[in-house]
C-alpha cells in the first residue's frame, strides 16, 4: 500500500514538472489531494508556482489541508490568494493553519477575508485548546423544523453549495435552539411532501463547546456517527466534530497521556527550544532527584550486608526493573479505568484486589524462575556452594514476588489518589511510581538479604 502509495506521488511530480500548465488541472483531477500535498515537499519552488498557477482556489485549499505545515507554502504566494485559499477551507482546517504561522500575518490574512468566513475563525479560536469548541468546524447543515421533504432538500441543496458536511442533517426549532438530527438517506428516500418528524432523532448525542476535551472524549467515541453537533449555553448549534477530527483529538490525546507519563506537560516536537524542553522535564527530575537520594540512602543503610554478601548487587537491577515494569502496566490500566467518571468505589477496591492479584500470580511464576535460575547460576558458573546459592536465589525469588505484588498496588492506588485530589493521574503517577517501586523493591530485597542470609542461615 505504501509503496503504491509512493508510485502516486512520483506520478505526481512527474506531472507537474512535465505537463503544460494548461492541462494540468484536468490530469491532476484523479490523483487525491492528499498525494498532491505529500508531492509539494518534493518540488522546486518553480515547480509548485506553476501548480498554483493551474489549480484553482477551491482545489489548492483541499491540498493544504492536509499538510502538516502550510505556512512556508503560504509564504510563496501574494497575501491576497493565500487569504482565498484559507477562506475556502473548513473553518478547523483553517485555523490550524493559522495557528503555524506569525500571529501578525495570521491577523493580516483573517483580515482579508469574507465576514462570515472571519466569523467563524475568530469563534474557534476563541476557546481554550482543551474545550471541545476548539476542535469543531462550522461545516454543517441546518434546517428548520416544521418542513416537508420537498422544502427539507431544496434547503440542503442550497446550503451544500458551501458546506459539504452532508451525511447528517441537523434540525433546530424556531428560536434556532437545537432539536435533532436525521440522516441524509432517509431524506433522499423520503417521499416529496411527507413531513420531517418520523426521520428526525431527537435523542441523538451532542457536547457543549466549553466541555473539556478530556472529559467529553469516551461520550463522542461511544457513537458512530458521521458528526455530533456542538452546542452553546442556549443550545443553539455552532458547529460540529466530525469522525476526523475525532481521530484527530483521539490521537492528540494519546500523544499526551503518552508525554505526561514521562513526566512532561506535554508532547514535544522537533521544533521547541533547548529551554522550552528542559522547562517541561526539570520540576519533575528535580522531585525524583530528591525521591532518588532517598532510594540510594536505603541502600547505604545495608551496607553490612552488601560487603558480608556482596554477589546479592548483581541482582539489584533484576528486582527494580521488574517491579518499575509491574507498576506502570498497573498504572496504565488503572488510567485507562479512571477515564470512566462514574466509576464507583466498589469497582476501584476490585481494580486495586485484581491487579494485586495479577502481580502476585504473575510474581509467583517470575519468582520461581529466578529461583531455579538463578541458584543454577550463582552455584555453577560463579562456584558456590549449592546452599548458599539457593538462599541467594531464595532472596531473589522472594523479593520478587514481594516486590511485584507492593508495585501493583502502588501503580493503582497512587493514580487513584491524585484523581481523587483533582491532579491529572498522568501527569503525577508515571515518573512517581518508577521511583516508589525502586524504594520498596530496595527495602524487600536488601531486608531479606539480611534477614535470611545474615541472621536466620547465618551463611556469612
Amino acid at each position: 500500500m505504501d509503496l503504491m502509495r509512493l508510485n502516486y506521488v512520483d506520478e505526481i511530480v512527474k506531472l507537474i514538472q512535465e505537463e503544460a500548465a494548461d492541462t494540468l488541472l484536468e490530469r491532476l483531477e484523479n490523483y487525491h489531494e492528499n498525494d498532491i500535498a505529500e508531492a509539494l515537499e518534493k518540488l522546486t519552488r518553480e515547480d509548485r508556482l506553476k501548480l498554483y498557477k493551474a489549480l484553482d482556489v477551491e482545489r489548492i485549499s483541499e491540498i493544504f489541508a492536509y499538510l502538516e505545515d502550510a505556512a512556508p507554502y503560504f509564504k510563496e504566494m501574494e497575501i491576497e490568494k493565500a487569504a482565498q485559499i484559507i477562506e475556502n477551507m473548513d473553518s478547523d482546517d483553517a485555523v490550524d493553519v493559522l495557528e503555524s504561522m506569525d500571529e501578525q500575518i495570521g491577523e493580516k490574512l483573517v483580515s482579508l477575508m469574507d465576514t462570515e468566513s472571519s466569523r467563524d475563525i475568530k469563534l474557534i479560536q476563541s476557546y481554550d485548546e482543551d474545550e471541545i469548541g476548539s476542535k469543531m468546524t462550522t461545516n454543517f447543515i441546518l434546517i428548520k423544523k416544521g418542513l416537508t421533504v420537498k422544502q427539507a432538500m431544496k434547503e440542503l441543496v442550497a446550503q451544500a453549495e458551501d458546506n459539504d458536511n452532508i451525511y447528517t442533517v441537523y434540525v433546530c426549532n424556531e428560536d434556532n435552539s437545537y432539536y435533532g438530527a436525521m440522516d441524509l438517506k432517509d431524506l433522499i428516500t423520503a417521499r416529496e411532501y411527507t413531513d420531517l418528524q418520523p426521520f428526525i432523532s431527537q435523542a441523538y448525542p451532542y457536547v457543549h463547546d466549553h466541555e473539556k476535551v478530556a472529559e467529553c472524549l469516551e461520550k463522542i467515541k461511544g457513537y458512530a456517527e458521521d458528526s455530533i453537533p456542538v452546542l452553546d449555553d442556549n443550545n443553539h448549534i455552532l458547529g460540529v466534530i466530525t469522525s476526523q477530527d475525532i481521530i484527530e483529538v483521539v490521537d492528540d490525546e494519546m500523544g499526551d497521556d503518552y508525554a505526561k507519563l514521562a513526566g512532561l506537560t506535554s508532547e514535544e516536537d522537533l521544533n521547541e527550544t533547548l529551554f522550552t524542553s528542559m522547562k517541561k522535564r526539570l520540576p519533575w527530575l528535580i522531585v525524583l532527584l530528591g525521591l532518588g537520594i532517598c532510594v540510594s540512602s536505603v541502600v547505604g543503610i545495608f551496607e553490612a550486608v552488601v560487603a558480608q554478601v556482596a554477589i546479592i548487587v548483581c541482582f539489584q537491577s533484576l528486582i527494580l526493573d521488574m517491579a518499575g515494569n509491574v507498576g506502570t502496566q498497573s498504572l496504565a490500566v488503572t488510567i485507562r479505568v479512571l477515564m470512566d467518571e462514574e466509576l464507583k468505589t466498589s469497582q476501584k477496591i476490585q481494580l486495586i484486589l485484581k491487579e494485586m492479584r495479577v502481580g502476585f500470580c504473575n510474581g509467583l511464576l517470575l519468582g520461581t524462575l529466578s529461583f531455579l535460575l538463578i541458584g543454577l547460576y550463582v552455584w555453577k558458573v560463579k562456584k558456590y556452594g549449592m546452599m548458599f546459592s539457593l538462599a541467594v536465589s531464595g532472596c531473589v525469588g522472594v523479593a520478587l514476588l514481594v516486590a511485584m505484588v507492593i508495585s501493583s498496588f502502588v501503580g493503582t492506588i497512587v493514580p487513584m489518589f491524585f484523581h481523587k485530589i483533582k491532579i491529572d493521574p498522568a501527569v503525577a503517577s508515571g515518573p512517581l511510581i518508577t521511583t516508589v517501586n525502586d524504594f520498596v523493591a530496595v527495602i524487600t530485597y536488601y531486608g531479606l538479604a539480611w534477614a535470611l542470609l545474615i541472621n536466620v542461615l547465618k551463611m556469612v
